[in-house]
């Protein structure tokens, strides 16, 4: 499927773009990785890693606010996997405007640049925050994951399909609760502090996070929201598996913060399908004809139906957790 194709990712040092850079790869045989980012350090240290594949490799310097260099970017590109976004909560409310600039503005010049370049799948990374957000980067998320939807009723003869995957905090990534309670560990803390005793996730891998943009770029039709079926845990669960001598302290749930995860809300069950290892919601607007798509093996959801961290039916375990982290790169 990727083979012989140039993909462009945005935001490609983070680390999904590593990950996902590194996955392509070693298991396809693509014509060309565009890296488009803003960090020239943290391409420079990306191109060291990635010595071996250079010939295939590509370092945009870029933002996705510069639309003028996204058209350059995106020239003779045959796909696009878009993680460019300002992330961390608390700065994006001290900074609203540059989270819009970048997480919606960006969004909308990736949209228009994909079409006039001929593009032929848009992949976006979004966030069970844009669901019922209730905070600044959900909200820009959510109206991001609206754009990206509805830019598949303007593409004409250019024929480029936008789709999106959805999930949480990726296991271990930058910013997330584990290295947060790891460095906590290291330092020789006695305490781990824990917002609300009652707080879930779900549990995702950044290997499942790229199979799951993987599926979209080989499925997707245009206008698709796929989720995978994944675990959820107890932050408690993993304060104690992490450190089971360490005492739990709460101290309150934070500004924009939620007591668990939400990947699909109620609202979306009207046009949510199930498969064996994910859920799809298909797009609700007049120009989706969900009679003329291929459903495959989906099964519709029952009306009101909610996929929550906290009403999830898989949950892992203290030792199941225990298990998950000695298998990542951080040993406890």
């Amino acid at each position: 499927m990727l083979d012989n194709k140039t993909i462009l990712v945005t935001g490609g040092t983070g680390s999904f773009g590593n990950a996902f850079t590194r996955y392509v790869l070693e298991n396809y045989d693509p014509k060309k990785i565009i890296i488009y980012s803003r960090d020239e350090y943290k391409q420079f240290i990306m191109r060291n890693k990635f010595m071996e594949f250079d010939s295939k490799l590509r370092y945009f310097i870029g933002d996705v606010r510069d639309s003028e260099r996204l058209h350059r970017a995106l020239r003779d590109v045959d796909y696009v996997v878009h993680a460019a976004a300002l992330k961390q909560v608390p700065a994006c409310e001290y900074n609203p405007m540059e989270a819009v600039k970048t997480n919606i503005d960006g969004a909308m010049n990736l949209v228009n640049a994909s079409l006039d370049s001929g593009v032929e799948k848009v992949v976006a990374l979004s966030t069970d925050k844009a669901v019922n957000p209730v905070n600044l980067y959900g909200g820009t998320k959510l109206v991001s994951d609206k754009l990206f939807i509805a830019a598949n009723a303007y593409r004409g003869q250019s024929g480029t399909t936008f789709s999106v995957v959805r999930y949480g905090n990726v296991a271990g990534s930058r910013g997330s609760v584990i290295p947060f309670f790891d460095n906590l560990i290291k330092s020789g803390a006695a305490e781990l502090p824990i917002t609300d005793f009652r707080m879930t996730r779900f549990w995702i891998s950044l290997d499942e996070g790229i199979q799951l943009v993987i599926k979209a770029l080989n499925e997707a039709e245009g206008g698709e929201t796929f989720i995978s079926k994944i675990p959820s845990f107890k932050v408690t669960d993993l304060a104690t598996a992490m450190a089971p001598e360490a005492k739990q302290i709460e101290v309150g749930i934070r500004e924009g913060e939620k007591l668990h995860e939400c990947m699909v809300p109620a609202a979306d069950s009207l046009t949510t399908y199930e498969y064996e290892n994910n859920f799809i919601i298909y797009p609700h607007m007049e120009w989706c004809d969900l009679s003329k798509i291929d459903l495959r093996d989906g099964k519709k959801v029952e009306s009101g139906f909610v996929y929550d961290s906290g009403t999830n039916t898989e949950w892992l375990s203290v030792d199941e957790l225990r298990k998950l982290l000695s298998e990542m790169t951080i040993k406890y």
